[in-house]
Parts: structure tokens; C-alpha cells; sequence
């Protein structure tokens, strides 16, 4: 793996990608299966994404470890052994690694290199990427594996440089970990993150204190280490189970319950609902075919799980501020985890509702609330990400006519498809704004995502294209399309969400993610290529400085 000698002038090659998580691996993986010269380019100093930044205490993967991985390989598939039904991040990321490792893909993937600008010149039909170390690098290809979860948001909390003690931010957690083993912590957030690492800090710390603003619905993971027996079973029929997930709503093989919530009785539906909490994780949000577009059945759902943590929550005040009210069960990023209400029993253990008395600013002891100060030495942010755009607005390509990506989507993201941007020629975006990307199991919509690329790439190179890129009026209908199916949903009523960017602040409200689900966006996108790409041109400029089909890659692998 390419690590900190820097290269004095400009690397060509046929593609650049942005990333080396599960999205930047395998598009390496592919790329190099067409005979191209690719590299990736990694802003970490090691391979893994999302897995390899958020490595808090307890963060582990909400989709079964056996559908949490990649399809490409049978080989792959059937000699990996995965110990858990829900993996921990430590074991996803020695997977990624084993893949970088069992392909051959780290000569191709350079680490410690954050790319800070990306431009496209239309006089060489190419893109030009520069590094933060003044690196400069060229390609008829940009592929941005830049993740949907990556821009870690810290809040713009007055005094913060203030205090005595130490903070961090979940999405970027120290390598040696924290020990808070006797100390007084707190966490400010109450989302996926913080779910998964509450209960274990609680364990260790002397009090922990849960700043919380907004409750969300938490499901229990019911994780466990994984059967042999059902290791064996899925192996054995990988092959029709990939199949489906591909062809399912949300990219896994989890089933969905068919029967709309209505049309069953009080009994049936309360005995699905049970069922769907025993399965755990996001088992809950396939209970009927209607819980995410009918409000009675969400609120009845919802009412299900409200119930669980007043049983759950043994002082009933702190129970009622866990329970979410005027949220649609789903509607916000659903969380999964282990003991999360259980946590609350413990002595050491304070819900601090800052919806009440908001957080005023950091002090050199701790956090100054209107309700009072509270002391103590970890302070750990646990409220997301820039999500979806934030990585992509953050090197803000610049495109045809000296478009900035940010003046694009000045009003919101956006795409076609959710893999490309018009103006933006040649430049493809992974699991991307207009995708179903987050509703999804990431590791099917990344594949789906990088072979439509790789056929694309070939189609080019095989027909000596120069350039190929969406047409505004494609890009103007798909869009239209995404925010069409929204507002069918739940989703439209539920808008103080980051599905909204809506934890951003100054981002444009737009609902961002495909909710027509993995199996109708991959019909689609496979329809849209058998039909020659559809909704793209090819060659915009009318003059050429070389033939299309010739490479000028000066890099060795």
C-alpha cells in the first residue's frame, strides 16, 4: 500500500478513486478487472471506511454479518467466517482488510492522502485531483467512494476550548481507545452511535451523564455468536439468497411481512409486532408492508415500543423522556442495540433532557446547562455527520463551465440516478444523494453501484468514448422522482432529520435517500444502461486532443 513518499508532478491514470472503504476496495477490485490503471486515494491511514474511523466502544454493524458483506466472490463468501450474527466493528474491519489482502488491492490504494480539490477539463476530457500534501493527480475517471457517514459533526459549542478534560467525537475515535474507567462522562446524543456505546460506558465510568435532546426508538440488536448451523445453511445457498436481496426493498434477507397492518386483527398485529422485537434489529420496520406510508399502523407500532421501555425503565419519568412522541417509528435513523434502556436502572446512570434546559455552552469543569452545571472529564460527541453530501461538498468538484459541486446543489443535491451529476462528465458517485444508499444494506447498494460503473467504463472504452454524463432534463425527472416517492411516505411528515440534512446547519432541507427500494433502483438502473444509457450523452466536445479509446496511465500498479 502506497504510504507517505510523495510524487513530484502529475500520476496519470485511468481512474482516481476518492475512498477506500467497502465502496473504494471493490471499485479498485473492478476497475483493475477492465485492465485499468486505477488508485485510490484514502484520507486515513488505514483501509475501511466508516469501519475503520467509528471504532467507539460497542459500535457494531445493525445488518447480519452474512448479508454485511460482499456477493462478487463465492470463494470470498464461503471462506470467511464471521462470529457473530451482528459483527463488531474490529471483525469488520479485519474482513476489509482480508479482501484488500486476499485480491491483491493495497499497491493500489495510497493512505494519508485527502484530496482537496477535483476539477475537470473539458480541453483533455479529464479530471485533475489535487492532495492536501500538493499531490496532483489525473484521470479520464473520477470515482467518488467518499461514504455517506464520513464528515464527523462536532457542534459549534461555545467554551468547548475551554475545558479541562478530554472529548472526542464518535466518528473519529482514538486507535488505543478511551479508558474513562473511574471518571465522570458525558455523552451529548441519542442516536445510533450513542445507543451502542452508552451501555458499555456506563460500565466502566464512575457517572455517566446522557445529554439528550430528541429520544429515538431503539430496537434490542439480539445479537449472539453466530450457529454453526446457520452458517452452513446460508452457504449453502448463497446464491438464491443474494438473488433476493437484490431484488428486495431494503438490499438484505430480511423478510418483510407482505399484509398491510389493517388487515389483520388487534391480536395478530400486537403478535407480529412481538415477533419483530424478538428478531431485533431492524426487524421492526418489516412488521407490515404499510408501517412506513400508514400513520395508524406507525402510531400503533410505535405505541409498541413505548411500552417496551416503560417496562423496561423502572423510574417512570425517565422512561416517558426515553419514549419518543411526534416522531414516526423509522422515520429517523432507527437504532439498534444491546441493554440500551436497561442502562438507565443503573445508579450511575443520568438522563439529562436538554429539550428542557438546553446545553448553554462548555465550561473548563464540564457542561453548563439552564437547569445547572454539570462536572465532568470526558466529554464524548456523539452527534453524526455532514451525511450524505457532506464528504462531496467538501471537495467540491468543479465541473463544465467552472461549476462548483456546491452551486449544483445550492438547493439540495442533485443526481441521476444517484450516480452521476450533469455537468459533471465522467465523475460517478457511490451510493450517493438520490440513491437507495441508507435505506439499504450498504454492501449490496455498493455493488449494484460499481458494477453499473464498471459496465459503464467498459462500454466507454470498448466504443472509444471520451465522456459520457447526465443530461439536465434526466437529472431534473430523477430527482423530481426521489422527492415524489418521499412525500408518499412518512418520511414527509417526519423532517428534523440528517435523511433532510436537516442536522446540518445552513444545509438545504432536501429529503436526499431513494425510498423505492434496492430491487425497483436496481431494474431501473440496469434498464437505463441495456437501453445504450439512457438519459446520458457521450462525446459533449466536439474536438479531441487524442483518440478516446487510448489510455495514459504512466503509473505502474
Amino acid at each position: 500500500m502506497q504510504e507517505s513518499k510523495r510524487i513530484q508532478g502529475t500520476q496519470d491514470f485511468d481512474a482516481i478513486v476518492v475512498g477506500a472503504g467497502f465502496a473504494g476496495v471493490f471499485s479498485v477490485h473492478k476497475l483493475r478487472e477492465l485492465g485499468l490503471s486505477v488508485r485510490a486515494l484514502e484520507a486515513g491511514d488505514g483501509i475501511g471506511g466508516t469501519w475503520y474511523h467509528n471504532r467507539y466502544p460497542g459500535a457494531r454493524c445493525d445488518i447480519e454479518s452474512l448479508d454485511y458483506s460482499y456477493a462478487f466472490s463465492d470463494e470470498l463468501q464461503q471462506e470467511w467466517r464471521w462470529t457473530e450474527r451482528y459483527a463488531a466493528q474490529p471483525e469488520i474491519l479485519e474482513y476489509i482488510n482480508h479482501v484488500a489482502d486476499r485480491f491483491d488491492l493495497r499497491n493500489d490504494i495510497q493512505l494519508n492522502t485527502r484530496v482537496s480539490g477535483a476539477t475537470f477539463s473539458e480541453a483533455e476530457d479529464r479530471w485533475t485531483f489535487t492532495t492536501e500534501a500538493g499531490e496532483v493527480f489525473s484521470a479520464k475517471y473520477a470515482v467518488m467512494a467518499t461514504g455517506v457517514l464520513s464528515v464527523a459533526q462536532v457542534p459549534s459549542m461555545t467554551g468547548l476550548e475551554s475545558f479541562d478534560g478530554q472529548w472526542y467525537h464518535s466518528g473519529d475515535w482514538p486507535q488505543g481507545g478511551v479508558n474513562v474507567e473511574g471518571k465522570r462522562v458525558a455523552v451529548i446524543g441519542t442516536g445510533s452511535s450513542a445507543t451502542q456505546m452508552i451501555p458499555l460506558l456506563a460500565e466502566q465510568a464512575e457517572h455517566l451523564y446522557v445529554f439528550q435532546r430528541t429520544p429515538n426508538f431503539t430496537m434490542p440488536a439480539q445479537n449472539y455468536p453466530l450457529k454453526p448451523e446457520v452458517e452452513k445453511e446460508w452457504k449453502a445457498s448463497y446464491p438464491e439468497r443474494r438473488k433476493f436481496a437484490w431484488a428486495s426493498n431494503f438490499g438484505h434477507n430480511q423478510v418483510s411481512n407482505p399484509k398491510s397492518g389493517k388487515e389483520v386483527t388487534a391480536e395478530e398485529r400486537l403478535a407480529e409486532l412481538e415477533n419483530r422485537w424478538e428478531l431485533g434489529g431492524l426487524y421492526m420496520m418489516r412488521a407490515f408492508k404499510d408501517i412506513l406510508t400508514d400513520a395508524e399502523v406507525n402510531d400503533e407500532a410505535a405505541e409498541f415500543v413505548r411500552e417496551k421501555i416503560r417496562g423496561i425503565v423502572a423510574d417512570p419519568e425517565t422512561a416517558e423522556a426515553l419514549s419518543p412522541r411526534g416522531l414516526y417509528l423509522g422515520t429517523k435513523r432507527l437504532c439498534s442495540g444491546t441493554n440500551y434502556y436497561e442502562t438507565f436502572n443503573r445508579s450511575n446512570v443520568s438522563l439529562i433532557n436538554v429539550k428542557n434546559a438546553p446545553i448553554e455552552r462548555v465550561i473548563p469543569a464540564g457542561i453548563r446547562t439552564a437547569g445547572g452545571d454539570y462536572e465532568v472529564d470526558v466529554l464524548v460527541f456523539a452527534t453524526g455527520f455532514d451525511a450524505m453530501t457532506g464528504a462531496m461538498r467538501r471537495i467540491n468538484p468543479v465541473g463544465r463551465d467552472g461549476v462548483h459541486l456546491t452551486d449544483a446543489w445550492a438547493a439540495g443535491p442533485r443526481t441521476y440516478l444517484g450516480l452521476t451529476v450533469a455537468g459533471f462528465p465522467n465523475l460517478f458517485i457511490l451510493a450517493g444523494p438520490g440513491s437507495p444508499s441508507v435505506f439499504s444494506n450498504m454492501v449490496t447498494s455498493i455493488e449494484q453501484h460499481v458494477e453499473w460503473v464498471a459496465n459503464c467504463v467498459s462500454h466507454m472504452e470498448s466504443e472509444g468514448r471520451s465522456t459520457i454524463e447526465a443530461t439536465v432534463e434526466a437529472q431534473d425527472n430523477w430527482t423530481e422522482h426521489v422527492s415524489d416517492l418521499a412525500s408518499r411516505t412518512l418520511y414527509a411528515h417526519s423532517r428534523n432529520s440528517w435523511f433532510y440534512g436537516a442536522n446540518t446547519p445552513g444545509k438545504p432541507q432536501v429529503f436526499m435517500p431513494y425510498v423505492g427500494g434496492v430491487g425497483n433502483y436496481h431494474k431501473r438502473i440496469t434498464e437505463v444502461a441495456a437501453a445504450g444509457f439512457e438519459g446520458f450523452r457521450f462525446d459533449a466536445r466536439t474536438t479531441a486532443t487524442e483518440p478516446a479509446h487510448e489510455t495514459r496511465a504512466t503509473a505502474s500498479h
